[in-house]
Parts: C-alpha cells; sequence; structure tokens
C-alpha cells in the first residue's frame, strides 16, 4: 500500500510504511479503521525500536507495557512518549467504539502524529538526516462512493489482498523480533540511547507549543468542530485571528475564535496558556479578546481560556462565575447559550404548575432550587421521603426551567431500568410536549429531544458522545455517595445545573454527599421527611406498623446438641454426621435454608397480614428474601402450602430478580399495570428493594437480615405511600404492616447508622501504596538500591495513568508537578502526601489490560521487600504464598518451561537462605556449595526478589488455579418451634415520636365521642389530676401496651401538664382558636390578603397541634409565605408584638 507521507521508511521499515499508507487511504472513509492502523503502526514502531537497540521484552508483551518499560528505562523523552500514548489510546478508543463515534479529524491529527513518529523513528535509528526537510501532507479526500460504484469488487480485492500480505508480514516480523538477541542494557547505555532520542526530537522541534496547538484541537474536534491541522483556519474554527478595538491602538491575536459559519458571528474565543502555567492567566487576555468581537459583531462570545488540561468557561455575559470543564461546547450548545443570554428570564417570575406539584412542601422545593440557582449556585440537593413526590419536584422544576428559558435538554439519571421507566411515564403524564428518549448505545446520536432518560450504566457507556455544554439540567436519582463514587464521571463532565434527589434520612447522609452538591453546613436546598409526612394533618404518607415475629432457630441458631431427639432424628435423615450440624444465629443466614422456618414465616403473613378489600386473601404483598435461592425455596413452599391460590398462567405469588427473564412484565403485574391482576406476593431479592411505586402495597416481610441503614429505609418506603379507596368506597389505605424476622428493627434501634462507608481499593491502587510503603521503608533503612527501585516503578506508575480519563484530568496538575524531574526521586514530605493522598486513587482508572496475575505478583514481591526490610514475621507468609502459587504452574507450558530454573529455585528452601539470610535466621540450609544461584549473584536482597518478580510475572496467569466451589448453604427441613411475635415499639430516629403520637392519637379518637374530659381538653377548658385518672384507664383500656406516662416525655410544655400534652396530638377547638384570631383581625382592618394567609396557617397549625410554639414561625411551613417568616410578612412592630402575645395567650388556655 503505497503512502503520501511514510515513503521514507520503506527501505528499513515496510510494514510501517504499508500501515501508514492503509491510514490515509482510511483517514475519510473509515476513520475507526484508520485509527486501529495507527495504533498497530505505533506497536510496530516500538517493537522495532526494542529490537534495534536489543532491549530485552516479555514475548507477548503488550504495548502499554513496551510503552511503560520504555519509560521505566528512561529511553526516550517524554514527549515522544505522550504522541505514542496518543496512538495508543485513540486506537483502543476506536477498537471499542461504533464507527459513528470516530471522526476524520480525529484521524487526521494521529495521523500526523505518527508521522512525526515516523521521521523521530527514522532519525533516531536510521541517522536519516533527510527527513528534516518533509512535512505532513493532508490526504485528499477522494470520491469514495464514486470509485467503489464504478470499480467496487476489484477496489475491495486489492484492499484485502493488500491487507493479508501486511498481516502475514507483521506475523513473520514478531517472530524474528523474538528470536533476535536481546540483552540488559547497562545504565550508561541507557543514557546513550535516551540522548540519541533527545536529540532527534529537538531536530524536529516537538515543541511544547506544538504539543498544547494539538491536544486543544483534538478536544474542539471531539466537539464536533471542524479543525484545521496546523495554523490553517476553518469556516468554523479560526486560528490567531487578529482583533482590535475600534477606538485606540490596542491589537492582538486570539488563539481561537469559534465561528458560527451561517451568521458570520463569533461563537466563542479560545485563549491557550503554556502547560506549565495555570490557565488562569489566560482569563484577562480572553476577556479583552471578547470586548473587541464584541465591538466588531455586535454579539459577545462566550470565553473559555485552557492550557490544553485546564479548560475555563466565562459566560460573563450572563453574570456567570469562571468554572471549570472536561471539554469545549459544541456549536449547537454555544447557539443556544448565546440565545440564552436575551432570552433567559428571570425564574421569580415563574412558578412551578399546581397540575404537576400542589403540596405545599413540594413547591417549596421546586422554589428553594431555583433561589439558588438564581444566585449563581449550580447544584442543589432535595432530601424528601420515599412516596412524597420527589419525581413530580424534578419534573415541575424541569417545566419550569424550561418555560424561564434556562433549561432546553434535561437528563434523567435513575440505577435501573424499572425507575427509568415510571420517571418516563411521569415526564408523559405532566410535561408530555416535551420529546423523550432512553439513552442506550442504540439511541447515543439522538440530538433533538428535551427530556433523555438513562441509567447509570447506559450513560457511562456512551456520555462522551455528548459535548460537555449539550445538557442544561443534569437529575439525579437516589443521589448519595456509593452512586458518585461508581460514576462522579457523569457529574464532573456535564457543565450542567446539577440537582440530587434522595429518600435516605437527612442524619444518614454522608458528608460528601452533600459536598458533592455544594450544601454547607450539612444542609440539603429542601427537605421533606417522612415524620414530616406522616404528622401533617391529613397525613401524606402511611403509618406502618411493625411486628417482630421469631422461632427458636432465628434467636439462637441451629444446634445439633440443644435439639430434641424429634429434631434430631429428623435431621440425621437428612444430612451425613448430623451431629456436627452448629450454627449460631449470625451464621444461619449465610449458611442453612431450613424449610420450616420458611413455611412459619410464610404462615404468619398469610394469617395475620393485611388483606385485601374483600378479605378472602392478602393483600399485595413483598417479601426480601435473602438470595436467589432462598425466593425459590419461599415460592415452591407457599405454592406447597396454597395451592388454591394458583392459577395457570395468573401467578398469585411470583419470584421477581434479576434472574427472571420476565421481571419487567411481573413488576407490571404486581402494580397492576399487566395482565395479571391475581399477582399479590413479589417474593424479591435487590429487584424491589428500591424505588417501585405499588400503592396498594400493604404487608412487607424482612425474611433476610438487613445491614445498610440506607437500605433499610428504602425498603420500607416501598409501602409508605397512600392509595385511595383501596380497601372500598371511603376505605383508604393510611397504614401497613411490616413483619420482622430478623430483628432488623432491633439491631438499627441500637446501632447507629453508618455514616461514611469505606469504598473498597482498586488492585492498582493497592499496589501503587504498597509501593510507597517499600519506599519509605527503604529510606527509614537507608537502603538506597531498593528505595531507587521502588520509586523508578511509582513513576512508571504515574507516567501509566490514562490521560484521557476525567479522573485523571481532574488531577492533572499534580500529576504533571510529580513527574517533574528529581521530583518523585526526592520523595520528600509534600510528594510522599501528594502520590498517597491524590495520585493513588486515580490509579482505579489504569486498566488491567488482563494482566491482573502480573500485577498481584507484584504486589505480593512488594510486600515481600518491604517485610523483608523490616525483618518481619509476616515474611514467611508471603514466601509461602509465592511458593504456592508457583508450585501451580503447569511445566508443559511452553512459556512457562522457559522459566523452569527460577521456578525450580523459588520452592527450593535452601534458596532463601541465600537470598534472605536475615529473616531467614533459624532455618537448616543444603550445602551452599552445591546450590548454584549465578543467575542472580551479586545482587541485593530486594534486588533478586525483584528479579523474582520480573521473571515470573508475565507467566502467572497460566497457573493452574484449585477449583474451589461456592459453599452452598445446608438445606434442611427441621420442625422450628417457640414462635414469639410481638409489636414493636419502633426506636429508630425520628420515629419513636411518630409512631408513639400515632398510637396514642388512634387510641383517643376511640374514646372522644364518650370521654368529657378529651371534650374540654380540646374546647381549651381547665382540667384537674382527679379529671385525668378516669382518662388515663379509659386509654389503657382500649390498648393496654400503651405508656401514657411517656407524654410528657415525647409532648414536653412548661406546665408540666399532661392534659396539655394530649392537647398537642388531639389540637384545639377551631371555634376556640378562632374567637381569639378574630378580635386581632378586628382591630387592625387593614390587614393584606398575603397576612391574612399567614394568620389562617397560625390557626390551623394550632388547631392540629394545640400550641405554637414562638420560633417555629421563623421555619417551614411559615418561611414559605416569606423567607424571614413573621417578620417578612408583617412590617409593623406593634402588629407583631401583639400578634405574639395573641399566640402565648392560646397557648396559655387552660393553664391556671
Amino acid at each position: 500500500m503505497k503512502s503520501g507521507n511514510f515513503e521514507f521508511l520503506r527501505g528499513h521499515n515496510r510494514e510501517l510504511a504499508d500501515l501508514g499508507g492503509f491510514a490515509e487511504h482510511y483517514a475519510f472513509s473509515d476513520p475507526a479503521g484508520a485509527l486501529v492502523k495507527l495504533r498497530l503502526f505505533g506497536e510496530n514502531l516500538v517493537a522495532d525500536f526494542f529490537t534495534h537497540y536489543e532491549i530485552p521484552r516479555y514475548p507477548k508483551a503488550s504495548f502499554l507495557e513496551l510503552l511503560q518499560s520504555m519509560e521505566q528505562q528512561g529511553l526516550v523523552p517524554s514527549v515522544v512518549q505522550n504522541k505514542l500514548h496518543a496512538l495508543r489510546t485513540q486506537g483502543n478508543k476506536a477498537a471499542h467504539s461504533s464507527s459513528s463515534e470516530c471522526r476524520p479529524q480525529i484521524a487526521l491529527w494521529i495521523l500526523e502524529e505518527a508521522f512525526n513518529l515516523a521521521k523521530w523513528f527514522a532519525l533516531t535509528v536510521h541517522a536519516n538526516a533527510a527527513v528534516r526537510a518533509l512535512s505532513f501532507q493532508t490526504p485528499k479526500q477522494e470520491d469514495t462512493k464514486g470509485a467503489l460504484k464504478r470499480e467496487r469488487r476489484a477496489v475491495l480485492q486489492q484492499l484485502a489482498s493488500q491487507e493479508a500480505q501486511m498481516q502475514k508480514l507483521l506475523q513473520e516480523l514478531e517472530v524474528a523480533r523474538r528470536k533476535a538477541a536481546a540483552v540488559e542494557r547497562t545504565a550508561e547505555e541507557q543514557k546513550a540511547i535516551l540522548s540519541q532520542a533527545n536529540q532527534a526530537a529537538d531536530v524536529l522541534q516537538f515543541d511544547e507549543k506544538t504539543t498544547r496547538r494539538l491536544l486543544i484541537d483534538r478536544l474542539l474536534v471531539q466537539a464536533g468542530w471542524d479543525v484545521a491541522p496546523g495554523e490553517e483556519s476553518t469556516d468554523q474554527v479560526g486560528k490567531e485571528v487578529q482583533v482590535a478595538r475600534s477606538q485606540g491602538q490596542e491589537k492582538g491575536r486570539a488563539d481561537y475564535v469559534l465561528w458560527d459559519e451561517a451568521t458570520g458571528k463569533p461563537l466563542a474565543v479560545v485563549e491557550a496558556k503554556k502547560t506549565a502555567h495555570d490557565a488562569e492567566k489566560g482569563r484577562t487576555q480572553a476577556k479583552f479578546y471578547a470586548d473587541c468581537l464584541e465591538e466588531q459583531f455586535g454579539q459577545r462570545p462566550v470565553i473559555f481560556y485552557t492550557n490544553g488540561y485546564d479548560i475555563t468557561i466565562w459566560d460573563d455575559a450572563k453574570g456567570e462565575i469562571p468554572r471549570r470543564l472536561y471539554g469545549f461546547y459544541s456549536k449547537d450548545s454555544l447557539q443556544y447559550c448565546l440565545w440564552q443570554t436575551g432570552e433567559r428570564q428571570a425564574l421569580s417570575e415563574f412558578g412551578p404548575k399546581t397540575r404537576i406539584v400542589d403540596r405545599p412542601y413540594q413547591i417549596e422545593a421546586v422554589k428553594r432550587v431555583c433561589e439558588r440557582f438564581e444566585k449563581n449556585r449550580r447544584k442543589a440537593l432535595v432530601v424528601q421521603a420515599t412516596g412524597t413526590g420527589k419525581t413530580r419536584v424534578a419534573i415541575a422544576l424541569s417545566d419550569l426551567l424550561i418555560r424561564a428559558h434556562w433549561v432546553k435538554r434535561v437528563l434523567f439519571l435513575c440505577d435501573r431500568r424499572e425507575l427509568r421507566k415510571q420517571a418516563n411515564n411521569a415526564y408523559a403524564k405532566f410535561i408530555d410536549a416535551e420529546p423523550r428518549v432512553y439513552v442506550t448505545a442504540a439511541t447515543a446520536q439522538e440530538r433533538k429531544k428535551s427530556i433523555y432518560l438513562a441509567t447509570y450504566p447506559a450513560m457511562m457507556k456512551c456520555f462522551e458522545n455528548f459535548d460537555v455544554g449539550f445538557f442544561d439540567l443534569v437529575i439525579a436519582d437516589e443521589s448519595h455517595r456509593s452512586i458518585y463514587n461508581r460514576y462522579r464521571d457523569l457529574f464532573l463532565y456535564f457543565d450542567a445545573l446539577q440537582v440530587g434527589l434522595t429518600a435516605t434520612p437527612r442524619n444518614v447522609i454522608t458528608h460528601d454527599t452533600y459536598k458533592i452538591f455544594d450544601c454547607e453546613g450539612n444542609d440539603p436546598t429542601a427537605h421533606f421527611s417522612y415524620n414530616d409526612a406522616i404528622e401533617h394533618v391529613p397525613p401524606y404518607l402511611a403509618h406502618f406498623q411493625v411486628t417482630s415475629h421469631t422461632t427458636k432457630f432465628l434467636r439462637e441458631g441451629i444446634h445439633y446438641n440443644t435439639m430434641t431427639d424429634a429434631q434430631k432424628q429428623e435431621l440425621e435423615e437428612q444430612v451425613d454426621a448430623a451431629e456436627l450440624v452448629d450454627y449460631s444465629k449470625e451464621e444461619i443466614d449465610r449458611a442453612v435454608f431450613n424449610k420450616d422456618t420458611d413455611r412459619r414465616i410464610l404462615r404468619n403473613l398469610m394469617e395475620n397480614g393485611v388483606r385485601e378489600a374483600t378479605g378472602q386473601h392478602i393483600g399485595k404483598t413483598i417479601v426480601f428474601a435473602r438470595d436467589h435461592r432462598h425466593a425459590l425455596q419461599l415460592q415452591k413452599l407457599f405454592e406447597e402450602m396454597y395451592p388454591q391460590y394458583m392459577k395457570p398462567k395468573r401467578e398469585f405469588c411470583a419470584v421477581i430478580d434479576n434472574y427472571v427473564d420476565r421481571a419487567e412484565q411481573l413488576i407490571d403485574d404486581f402494580k397492576g399495570e399487566g395482565n395479571n391482576d391475581n399477582l399479590m406476593v413479589a417474593i424479591s431479592v435487590d429487584m424491589l428493594d428500591t424505588g417501585i411505586d405499588v400503592p396498594a402495597l400493604v404487608n412487607l416481610v424482612f425474611a433476610k437480615p438487613v445491614k445498610s441503614y440506607v437500605k433499610f429505609w428504602q425498603m420500607i418506603g416501598r409501602g409508605t405511600r397512600l392509595c385511595q379507596g383501596l380497601f372500598g368506597p371511603g376505605k383508604h389505605k393510611d397504614t401497613f404492616r411490616i413483619f420482622d424476622h430478623w430483628g432488623n428493627f432491633e439491631y438499627f434501634g441500637e446501632n447507629p447508622p453508618e455514616v461514611s462507608p469505606s469504598v473498597q481499593k482498586s488492585l492498582m491502587q493497592t499496589l501503587f501504596e504498597a509501593r510507597l510503603g517499600l519506599a519509605d521503608e527503604a529510606l527509614a533503612q537507608q537502603d538506597i538500591s531498593a528505595f531507587n527501585g521502588a520509586v523508578a516503578l511509582i513513576e512508571q506508575d504515574v507516567r501509566a495513568l490514562p490521560e484521557d480519563t476525567i479522573g485523571v484530568r481532574e488531577k492533572w496538575r499534580q500529576v504533571k508537578t510529580v513527574l517533574q524531574t528529581g521530583v518523585i526521586q526526592g520523595f520528600d514530605a509534600a510528594t510522599a502526601a501528594t502520590l498517597r493522598m491524590e495520585i493513588a486513587p486515580l490509579m482505579q482508572w489504569r486498566s488491567l489490560d488482563g494482566r491482573e496475575d502480573a500485577y498481584r505478583m507484584d504486589l505480593l514481591i512488594a510486600r515481600m521487600q518491604t517485610s523483608a526490610l523490616r525483618i518481619s514475621g509476616d515474611f514467611h507468609d508471603l514466601r509461602d504464598d509465592l511458593q504456592s502459587q508457583v508450585s501451580q504452574l503447569p511445566v508443559n507450558v511452553a512459556q512457562v518451561a522457559s522459566k523452569i530454573r527460577i521456578i525450580e529455585e523459588v520452592k527450593r528452601p535452601d534458596f532463601w537462605q541465600l537470598v534472605m539470610p536475615t529473616v531467614e535466621l533459624g532455618m537448616v540450609a543444603e550445602d551452599p556449595g552445591v546450590y548454584d544461584a549465578s543467575p542472580i549473584k551479586g545482587e541485593t536482597p530486594l534486588a533478586k526478589l525483584d528479579h523474582i518478580r520480573r521473571e515470573l510475572r508475565g507467566i502467572m496467569h497460566c497457573r493452574n488455579r484449585p477449583k474451589v466451589a461456592k459453599p452452598t448453604p445446608l438445606e434442611i427441613d427441621v420442625t422450628d418451634t417457640e414462635e414469639h411475635s410481638r409489636q414493636e415499639d419502633v426506636k429508630l430516629e425520628g420515629l419513636d415520636l411518630a409512631a408513639y403520637r400515632h398510637r396514642v392519637e388512634h387510641a383517643l379518637r376511640k374514646v372522644f365521642d364518650t370521654s368529657p374530659v378529651l371534650q374540654r381538653i380540646k374546647a381549651g377548658q381547665t382540667v384537674d389530676d382527679r379529671d385525668i385518672q378516669p382518662l388515663i384507664n379509659e386509654i389503657n383500656a382500649t390498648d393496654p401496651s400503651l405508656c401514657v406516662d411517656d407524654l410528657l416525655l415525647h409532648f414536653p410544655n412548661p406546665a408540666n401538664r399532661l392534659d396539655l400534652a394530649i392537647r398537642q396530638i388531639i389540637g384545639l377547638d377551631a371555634e376556640a382558636v378562632d374567637r381569639h384570631f378574630t378580635s386581632f383581625v378586628q382591630k387592625y382592618p387593614g390587614l393584606t390578603s398575603h397576612q391574612m394567609r399567614f394568620l389562617a396557617l397560625i390557626q390551623k397549625h394550632i388547631v392540629n397541634y394545640g400550641r405554637l410554639e414562638i420560633g417555629k414561625l421563623y421555619e417551614p411551613p411559615f418561611t414559605q409565605m416569606h423567607v424571614e417568616g413573621v417578620d417578612g410578612v408583617f412590617t409593623i412592630d406593634r402588629q407583631i408584638d401583639d400578634l405574639l402575645e395573641l399566640i402565648t395567650d392560646v397557648n396559655d388556655l387552660a393553664v391556671g
């Protein structure tokens, strides 16, 4: 394949010339194919470099490993390394992306990088000075379609033949390279190679300005801009554009101007600064260019300034503050951004549509988020209990922002497809005029919709298909730390207003979550708890009753020695060595399935659960099972116990989890939206724990232990929704029942919820930290050889970080700082802290590339080296682990057989006495004169360990690992006994008061009509102790388990009066309250309607709760009418004083 730019290589490296030619041919017609060819070009160029200088390499070393080896040995300058990494990363992306995602501009950029590398290679390896005069020629875009129409068959056959020949040539070359002799290079020889490589790079002027230009060009191309190579401009992207003030002599050249070619007006100006400098230094210069362009064209462009790594956007026309980006806006996004400048309206002039949200707390949440956005804050966190309408709040907010021209496109993120479906249905119901789409691999190119709905995993696969400015609003459902840790790139990448939604109780939300959404003082933007919802009159959510139901096995475990003779006989008939069955109650969850225990769980549900309207059978129920096998066992037992409910194709009881193919259909059936309205009992493993809306659900069965407080609350939330007319006309669901068989409520009542769950470290982070620990210990022991070896590997790890990853780009300053010459080698306290705190977490973004076993060997050796330095006793355990792994290598495999000598040596005890005599004291050695350790003679002990690592890491994937079967739970059917069932007093934070209030209120309601004492309390009349005692007796007769004495603990009052505590539950008579407020209104006849509504709100609170503490006038719901509460609604001090005195008088009713 003849090339236009690579023919100078053909004399020495025909395969490279051919690969370059193929890449040129495909650059426009198949950019992805061109990029893959260029990656192959880079890999072969590096392989030829190793062969020419006879540098050792692993037989099947990957491209990345070859580059890492070059970096570790310091063989080429960093500018060459960067270009080679560009070929590798862009080629990998092309190989794993759809062809539509690869643009010709990217292919041309990498093609030019390959051309420059080819010149460097020719000058370095072949001393071909003539290449200095060569310049890159952009391939011409041929009429490929026409050519293929005329001679399609011939062209395709020729290309196929040429590619086959090239592939055969590459295979032959690889064989030849492996046979070529390779020797370890001394430090002086390595320096000589680097010097030669540096000279070639200097001659070819591989300067930082060019590299920076290429970085910026690439980012613009990725955003969809038409960028010309080199210094050339296009209709869309101007380079070095001269600008000037209309008055005066000030002139300048803008590095980039992004144009709207249709109007000829500037959309944005981009100022580039050196990578070694802070991009902020370009801010003033960029503003000057924007001023000039605005004067000239009458349109102020958006300002970007960058150094190729940091990108900052400054839309000063909207009064926004500069903020960091991870890419450039596309033309479409910039056009909308500029259109907004004149069209965006004040959010305070809009209100949420009551058709979407009609409850005060929902309206308040929307308004609070809007107020935050108007204050130039771009993130908000809404915390609302499950069932209180978070999705409605999100839709109302979306609608308001769209109407106010703040938002054009919305991205709604959730963690499962069923939740995505629910959100889509809700958007369709309330703002159907806005077109919607599910984001998947198939729809990732869709650009014409307004509402984009995606699961987090699906969006992670395609988010870079969208430019950073594509979405104006990102709504993240169930926003908590675990979601952010896994999908943080989404939140960093999109430059959008961001709103987090969560039902996680406020006290459980981690500090990190508040920080993500810029909420100071752990204070969310809007908050409405479950407690708030059930205490509202009328309640917004259903109360729940908890029944603890346990058996002897669940309480005490399953122990053969404590069984009855009958139980022992049952067990012996089912299990060999029955006497060895001995499981604690904590172990049962993982180790035993006892059918009779599950029968009792199901029987308790069917006998004591809430029934549907006719009373014929159980109402909608979710049973939370331990795992899929447990779920299947519960289903089978249910069918055996209650066959009368089983109908063909109309399941009454079904398993719904990830193993079931029809899961989505079953969920629709369970929700009453499918074809089977007979489905009443859903046995779930994780799938129904969160997010599923089934208002008719009346029973929850905890047939498993739960340790996550967040998940526990999500599970409770499945039953909290109200359901009108569920039990017939006028008979509504206002409570649901929970059966707890594993003491979960007791556990969370006694144990505070986890505040900040730990994040599991990746293998590469663990390895990196182990090498940091080795360097620390080597310094402490003054072992310079060990220290140098450790820091060389540390630097190699840092250089291997993928620069295109957002997580790495976020920390590019720290990465570049530690990679400066001598910084890691210096290893001062600040550097060590940066490496450990900032760089180590970035290692999670490195790809294992199928080399997990090699990296695990690296980790084991690093730990052994550190242990050896410390003369630690765990060295022997680590050595045994190494010997065990080496013993699993199959010596009949050629790759392993080539290392047989070192394998045998590692397995010999006397080898370790010679290698590490200090830590092997006391070991009896074989005759050292017989043993020949020649391959590693003269090396220090730690260097010998590293020699083992380098020799064996490449073959560890060949190990014959013993297949360890996953332990399966013991399945038995032994009669369980001693069932205990009791109603639980809920002790969860914030719920004990609500549950207690609900029980007292229920008891008082039963006796109110027949109790003159209660009627006098509600009317605000005085009662004494003689009146109270008969009332207490009546209440206890209604609910014997209710402790009335606790009333004063839960509802204290200054007078410490029981009747006033009761009044806080039953409220005050409306007429009595109204008489007091009527006098106030008559005193001030000039009150505004706004003030009258405020008075009505106060009256309603007192009628419902019997009193109003003055401090509550400065809290929601009173601040919904004015942020300053009573002081904002009333502006005359005298009126405020009289109103506060009035409230005090009402509070003091019946106190005397």
